[in-house]
């Protein structure tokens, strides 16, 4: 396959995107912080919840709240709304984001919230290795040493030594993978597919998949954990739809660093609810795989066929 090429996806379709998409750099920063801040809120209720609920039931609750809100979005709007023809995408896009969150969320109750969210953060580094295996992008040369620089921050967090190795560490970075494939399929999805049938579809496919064992799991809790359950829903929808809507306005060259103030904003939820304190190493890596992300981000060009795609 061509390098500038994607097979998902018409010239013309492309062109037409083109010329729908609104380049504007400030409302695609002050989305992307959105998005970072309600991320990281959902992500300290999430930790509070596990007290309470199994996984399963937080994130079946989280995407059925969020179901009900684009549903009721969606139908007023007839059939429309729901016509797609791209449903392996979504299908991809679904699972993958149903990994992301199952192995970040087992992650950040085990290890301090930064250190879970800087190392989901690293998305961004797995990017164009996904492009390579998934689309056959090959990996412009330039881009090995902020890889480099990014990788090495995470084996610091790691640190894979018998007394410091960590399963949990570990799960994070899996997150982090799935939620590259996520990033990959949402750019793909986002040339032809509305923001809410998007996220709609992304909502169906995770609960329905997560259901089974939610059921399965059930427990009773205080009609307060519900309603913090119900909030993390919302707060996950609204970080959703930011994180669709922030690629209509800027390309992620521009926007994406924005959302390592999400790493920040964890760290403040972590020392106030929970007197974490991270580190020195938690912050030695916190920078080096910002700057790897950043760099890889600011290398993206305007023919780039996924990262860059419309609004370029």
């Amino acid at each position: 396959m061509h390098p500038h090429r994607v097979s998902f996806v018409t010239a013309q379709e492309v062109r037409a995107n083109k010329l729908m998409m609104e380049d504007n750099i400030p409302k695609g920063i002050a989305v992307m912080l959105l998005t970072s801040l309600f991320a990281s809120i959902v992500a300290a209720g999430t930790r509070y919840l596990s007290a309470y609920f199994p996984i399963h039931i937080i994130i079946c609750g989280q995407y059925f709240t969020g179901l009900l809100i684009t549903g009721a979005i969606l139908i007023p709007r007839g059939t429309s709304g729901f016509v797609t023809t791209r449903w392996g995408l979504h299908l991809f896009r679904g699972f993958s984001g149903l990994a992301a969150l199952y192995t970040f969320y087992y992650s950040l109750i085990h290890i301090q919230l930064v250190e879970a969210t800087l190392l989901r953060s690293a998305a961004p580094l797995c990017v164009p290795i996904i492009l390579q295996v998934w689309l056959k992008v090959k990996i412009p040369s330039r881009r090995w040493l902020p890889l480099f620089i990014g990788f090495v921050g995470v084996m610091v967090i790691l640190r894979p030594t018998p007394d410091n190795f960590s399963v949990w560490h570990l799960l994070a970075f899996i997150s982090a993978v799935m939620v590259g494939c996520s990033m990959v399929s949402t750019r793909l999805l986002v040339y032809t597919e509305t923001s809410t049938a998007v996220i709609f579809y992304y909502y169906v496919i995770a609960t329905i998949a997560s259901l089974p064992l939610a059921v399965k799991s059930f427990c009773p809790a205080p009609w307060y954990v519900w309603f913090v359950l119900a909030t993390t829903g919302v707060g996950l929808y609204l970080a959703m739809s930011f994180y669709t809507m922030s690629f209509r306005y800027a390309k992620p060259s521009v926007i994406s660093p924005v959302s390592f103030f999400g790493v920040v904003f964890a760290g403040f939820w972590g020392w106030l609810f929970w007197n974490q304190v991270p580190v020195i190493w938690t912050y030695l890596g916190v920078l080096l795989v910002a700057v790897g992300a950043i760099l890889i981000l600011l290398q993206e060009g305007p023919d780039s066929p996924v990262i860059a795609g419309p609004g370029s």
